[in-house]
């Protein structure tokens, strides 16, 4: 057979996967193996987090750790109506209280003699292996849908998805053994920073609003109201309506609000770099953002925000060298902006903003 007959031979076969649809089944069912082979991993890590979170419970006293398992994991929770958008973030505030007061009942009535802050180290795990779940089942409800109904686009979508989806599912495995051993994570930035200026200040009262520390100081020749969700357990409070309370307490004799979060960088910025702004620098879905914003227009507040920034792996497994010398050099931050923005003896209040877990305070 010479070489014309062969390139004639291979032309008829293409024309005829061509025609037939026969090349688009082939790639479908290599994407289908593809995406079936990360879906087994994804359920093998879920399991292997089960398990860890199986044996955390039982060391814990808890006798049938597969009830609160269950449970949790499947907890869910409704969006308010959007609409109508009257008072939608009183609306959302009170689901989202719900939703949290309810998972702490549940897992507290397993575990009643548990202190408040290995609860929540509890709660955060189940948290952790409850998205995993999320993520195993959508992709197992997609790749069915798809392969049922020999859907090419959708099947190709998923497939061109699974290395992020499957990037996300290794983060969060691997923050898990964070979480149940209480360590630090990149998202305690805002917190460690205000640790860190509460070690140099001059304490003048403590207090504890609403799973919020609020801590009296001097620093600088001024007044600060330092804000943080209280640790060290898995916290992020609620500092948004605690800064909104203490706002009003001071009758909006505040000269300036600070938040200092972290923030997930883009590609090619590095870890721990540091960037100033304006606004409220918190990432929750709108009630406790909504409330520092109210708070500052309100009585005319200057708003200042201070982020250090990372990837999302970074932000919720232990933190980093480079995230702990990136807060302590946002002091310097801080300071720079308290003395260009306020006077002497002037009222200023700096929220940390994120998960207090490791922190103390």
């Amino acid at each position: 057979m010479d070489a014309s007959t062969i390139i004639q031979l291979i032309w008829i076969i293409l024309f005829i996967l061509l025609i037939t649809g026969l090349n688009q089944r082939i790639q479908l069912k290599i994407w289908i193996l593809d995406i079936r082979t990360k879906l087994n991993t994804i359920k093998s890590l879920l399991e292997e987090d089960k398990a860890k979170t199986r044996n955390m419970l039982r060391n814990l006293g808890v006798e049938v750790p597969d009830a609160l398992i269950e449970r949790v994991i499947d907890f869910f929770t409704i969006e308010p109506v959007e609409i109508e958008p009257t008072d939608i973030i009183k609306r959302m505030d009170h689901l989202l209280r719900t939703t949290e007061n309810s998972v702490r009942k549940i897992v507290s009535g397993f575990l009643p003699n548990l202190g408040k802050h290995e609860l929540s180290l509890v709660e955060t795990s189940l948290s952790i292996v409850a998205a995993l779940n999320i993520v195993y089942k959508e992709i197992r409800h997609y790749l069915l849908i798809g392969e049922r109904e020999n859907n090419f686009i959708l099947i190709m979508q998923l497939e061109y998805l699974m290395p992020q989806v499957m990037r996300i599912v290794y983060t969060y495995h691997e923050a898990l053994e964070s979480f149940m051993q209480g360590r630090p994570i990149g998202d305690g930035a805002g917190p460690f920073i205000v640790y860190n200026l509460l070690e140099k200040s001059e304490v003048k009262s403590r207090r504890v609003i609403d799973d919020t520390s609020v801590i009296e100081a001097y620093y600088k020749d001024r007044r600060l109201i330092l804000v943080k969700a209280e640790g060290p357990g898995s916290n992020v409070g609620h500092p948004g309506a605690v800064i909104n309370r203490v706002v009003e307490e001071l009758k909006g004799n505040v000269d300036l609000i600070i938040t200092i979060d972290a923030a997930l960088k883009l590609e090619g910025e590095e870890t721990g770099s540091i960037a100033e702004g304006v606004g409220a620098a918190i990432g929750d879905p709108g009630p406790e953002k909504i409330a520092i914003e109210r708070a500052a227009s309100k009585y005319n507040i200057p708003l200042r925000a201070l982020v250090v920034k990372m990837d999302m792996k970074e932000a919720i497994t232990t933190m980093k060298k480079e995230i702990v010398e990136a807060c302590e050099r946002a002091l310097n931050h801080i300071e720079r902006i308290i003395e260009e923005t306020t006077p002497q003896n002037a009222t200023v209040i700096i929220a940390g903003i994120g998960n207090t877990m490791g922190i103390p305070g």
